[in-house]
């Protein structure tokens, strides 16, 4: 079954539908692309997936410890790359409330970091850098 209908609107842009909840995201080419930059572009997804995905898990593991993650804020910057041009670094920047977390809740939370499916299913090439400010 499809998990994701998407319809090319013209210059650049995509219209992308979740079937199961329709739910819809627009994507732009960047400037620097002959897009207007409008949108998250494909590129910027990746790099968005890439942390929401490792959020997702650790927000699974907080809840299976009782850990409170409510209001972690994520700072993602996407470095891209020339011949051939792709996305060469995502730096995510992990910024948890200040909620008195133990050194133990900590390293639960930062242990697993790599472990979700977005970052174990891109290229080993990506670079994929880490920051954790509690």
């Amino acid at each position: 079954m499809t998990t994701i209908k998407t319809t090319y609107l013209g210059e650049l842009r995509t219209e992308n539908t979740h079937i199961q909840s329709g739910s819809k995201i627009i994507t732009d080419a960047p400037c620097d692309n002959r897009g207007k930059g409008e949108a998250f572009s494909p590129t910027d997804m990746l790099a968005t997936a890439l942390g929401n995905c490792i959020m997702t898990i650790m927000g699974i593991k907080a809840m299976d410890n009782g850990i409170d993650l409510v209001g972690t804020e994520l700072d993602i910057k996407k470095i891209m790359a020339d011949n051939p041009r792709r996305v060469d670094e995502v730096i995510i920047e992990f910024n948890f409330p200040q909620k008195n977390y133990s050194a133990e809740d900590k390293t639960l939370i930062e242990s697993v970091a790599g472990t979700s499916p977005v970052p174990l299913s891109v290229h080993p090439d990506l670079k994929q850098t880490i920051k954790f400010n509690w």
